[in-house]
């Protein structure tokens, strides 16, 4: 919050921080599971330094939970975090430790804030005070374990908003604890507490929050302090509060894009400061202001209602300024509690969801058959609910019926696709949609047509030692293309290999910009589907995680619920236990379904012009990758690579490949390697068709970003004039 501690708070946290040992946790407390707080609730603050007890003013108000406030180090460079930073109040149960169980008994909980007006410009906050994360994240664990609370909330403001190498920090911190919260079945929440202006959070606010996107660290609310201003503008504060969310709110969805309008408002927390704020009397917070924050709050279902603080809800000081002790207006003790206490509402129990599958996942059948499935549906959380069930993707001379197609969560229905002579042979992907009050849920089944019209082929088999020129067909699997590959716009791309199910560089966000580093990147169009559309993914072939056009907000939430992502051996590092590196050559072996393996090998690959060393420092560390097995053809996906050299090195070894993801967008950006190419161009990827004898290319990563110099066109007419028209894919032309 945007207050100072009181004087005698100071001298004691001044009198003993020469005296503090900054002791690293070690976070070993058990991860029981504490009780979730409520959908909508109610938690002023509580000024921990003043030496009342939290339990007593917790009865007394009526406000059943509460913020803490504050932890902190004494000293700056320490990683031992206090409260108020005053170490004769350590995390441990001998402090606060009987309010809080007393608190929790009643049904109500706590929510310790690190950070706090003092600490973000002492250099106390924990982040900036300590430069190791496995100690932050250590203290994180201690504080849930200690006190068996499932929230923490992080005040940052002032200086911390701007210590950019702190905030990354934290964030990474914060995302070791959620892994331990996940690995040991504890539910913990996370909360950002930032100011605001009146249209939401300042450019650093947003920034701390993409940055955390970017950590795969999940924010569960972004509390606005709703106050304090500091504009010499005039204020209708409670008008003021719903622009400063609305304005959260957008960001929020331009973050968040898979999540629904309630949802987002789910995220979203306020916290008032009762009668006249640190500005003065012209950013005066009343009564009736409450009332309306209040109404408006329950509206729109935000989670967090709150001010600053417990002690200051009374008229003690009416007519006089702000004060950490009372609101400075004509009030009775507890108005502002009483007004708000309603808020909290809902229950731990989760809110009602489904899911959808189907069994058997795939089938083949001869034109003019029918092939059935059977979908079904289980209820996820709470209770079960209404599902209509839809289906998409059926090709021409295909019919698909639902029997029922409606059912109630946790019930069954019986997909049937018949075919007719008129449908071509190939093999098709068609989604099996549930929706229901929740939201909505996707399964897909794989329909292989043989023996139709069209498309039905009589080629020689592949064979994959034998080096085919422009012009030869060749069949496997009994039909003309090897497999299908589904394309959603940049370097995303889904194929099914082997009985696995494999996914290219995620990226489901909508269109917008993203800052980095380096050039912001702006992405021009969305993605053709949503991470749900897709089904179940067992690989994802991750060329890197540092930009977000191969790994966007979306993109980097999927992979929590994917087996294995293969990347750069830095992001493995980076993207957790889910997560491996594979160097160059370096291989990985998955079991297929039926039986054999899938060999996945490392392949080299540079973003940007000239050798690895020089590259790297700019534009990261990126790989490609070559899949293999026993009766399979080779496939090679060649991420973010501008080195026709790199290509070459992978013929040695692989040529002649079957099918080759080539990612050909010519990108540039003028403050890089002199605006020189740092991935192919479509003359480019012409000739690395050429070098790998692919029968069949793949263009990707050539479309729905703004740094894309070439597209669709350029790669035909380069194709055509090389004489390889005919490796380009047959669906990827068809898509034109």
């Amino acid at each position: 919050m945007r207050r100072v501690r009181s004087f005698r708070a100071a001298l004691a946290a001044a009198a003993t921080a020469a005296a503090a040992v900054g002791l690293a946790l070690t976070g070993t407390g058990t991860a029981q599971a504490a009780t979730p707080l409520p959908n909508h609730v109610f938690a002023p603050y509580f000024e921990a330094w003043t030496g009342e007890s939290p339990a007593a003013l917790s009865a007394q108000s009526g406000a059943k939970h509460l913020t803490m406030a504050f932890l902190q180090t004494a000293a700056k460079g320490s990683c031992t975090p206090y409260w108020n930073g005053d170490t004769s109040m350590p995390i441990a149960s001998s402090t606060f430790g009987a309010d809080i169980k007393t608190i929790q008994a009643g049904g109500g909980d706590v929510i310790p804030s690190f950070g706090g007006y003092t600490a973000d410009t002492t250099g106390t906050e924990i982040a900036d005070s300590c430069t190791d994360v496995q100690q932050i994240a250590a203290a994180y664990e201690k504080v849930i374990t200690t006190y068996d609370i499932s929230r923490l909330d992080m005040d940052i403001e002032v200086d911390s908003l701007d210590n950019t190498a702190a905030i990354d920090r934290r964030n990474k911190a914060i995302k070791l604890v959620q892994d331990w919260a996940a690995a040991n079945g504890r539910k913990v929440e996370i909360s950002y507490t930032l100011p605001t202006t009146t249209h939401g959070p300042a450019g650093n606010g947003e920034a701390l929050l993409r940055n955390a996107v970017a950590n795969g660290t999940r924010v569960d609310v972004v509390n606005l302090m709703t106050f304090d201003y500091y504009d010499n503008q005039p204020h209708d504060m409670a008008q003021d509060t719903q622009t400063a969310a609305q304005g959260l709110y957008n960001l929020l969805a331009q973050l968040y894009p898979g999540k629904t309008p309630a949802q987002l408002w789910n995220m979203v927390g306020v916290t008032e400061m009762p009668g006249v704020d640190d500005f003065g009397k012209a950013e005066t917070f009343s009564l009736a202001n409450a009332r309306t924050v209040y109404d408006w709050a329950v509206s729109k279902g935000i989670n967090t209602l709150s001010f600053w603080a417990l002690q200051r809800d009374n008229g003690n000081c009416a007519g006089g300024a702000a004060a950490d002790n009372c609101s400075g207006i004509a009030q009775n003790t507890w108005d502002f509690t009483h007004i708000f206490a309603p808020f909290t509402s809902g229950t731990s129990t989760p809110s009602n969801d489904f899911s959808v599958a189907l069994t058997p996942a795939s089938g083949t059948v001869t034109a003019g058959q029918s092939a059935t499935a059977t979908v079904k549906t289980a209820v996820t959380k709470g209770a079960a609910q209404s599902v209509q069930l839809s289906v998409s993707g059926t090709p021409a001379g295909v019919t698909a019926s639902l029997s029922p197609a409606s059912v109630t969560a946790g019930g069954t229905s019986t997909l049937t696709l018949a075919t007719t002579s008129a449908a071509a042979s190939g093999t098709y992907t068609v989604t099996v949609t549930g929706a229901g009050t929740s939201g909505t849920h996707s399964a897909t089944y794989s329909l292989t047509v043989t023996g139709g019209s069209g498309n039905q082929c009589t080629a020689a088999p592949w064979a994959k030692d034998k080096v085919y020129t422009g012009g030869q067909q060749v069949s496997y699997k009994s039909h003309g293309d090897p497999f299908p590959v589904r394309t959603f716009g940049g370097p995303t791309a889904l194929f099914e290999y082997g009985g696995l199910r494999f996914l290219t560089d995620p990226t489901f966000d909508g269109p917008g910009d993203y800052p980095s580093a380096g050039p912001t990147l702006t992405k021009t169009a969305p993605s053709t589907a949503t991470p749900a559309d897709l089904g179940p993914v067992d690989v994802v072939l991750l060329s890197h995680d540092e930009h977000a056009d191969n790994l966007d907000i979306s993109g980097r939430a999927l992979l929590a619920d994917v087996p294995l992502t293969l990347t750069t051996p830095g992001g493995g590092e980076r993207l957790g236990e889910k997560a491996k590196g594979l160097a160059d050559w370096e291989t990985v072996e998955l079991e297929r379904p039926g039986g054999g393996t899938v060999t996945v090998t490392g392949v080299p690959a540079i973003h940007g012009p000239g050798p690895r060393e020089a590259v790297e420092p700019f534009t990261g560390q990126v790989v490609g990758f070559v899949l293999t097995g026993e009766g399979l053809p080779t496939v090679y996906v060649s991420g973010d690579n501008a080195s026709l050299d790199a290509v070459k090195e992978i013929a040695e070894r692989f040529a002649p490949v079957d099918t080759a993801l080539l990612f050909a967008g010519a990108p540039r950006f003028p403050m890089l390697f002199d605006n020189n190419l740092i991935v192919l161009d479509s003359a480019q990827a012409a000739e690395a068709t050429r070098i790998l004898g692919a029968r069949r290319v793949v263009p990707v990563h050539h479309d729905s970003w703004a740094h894309f110099t070439e597209g669709r066109d350029e790669l035909e007419a380069a194709f055509t004039a090389a004489g390889l028209a005919d490796r380009l894919d047959r669906d990827w032309l068809q898509r034109a």
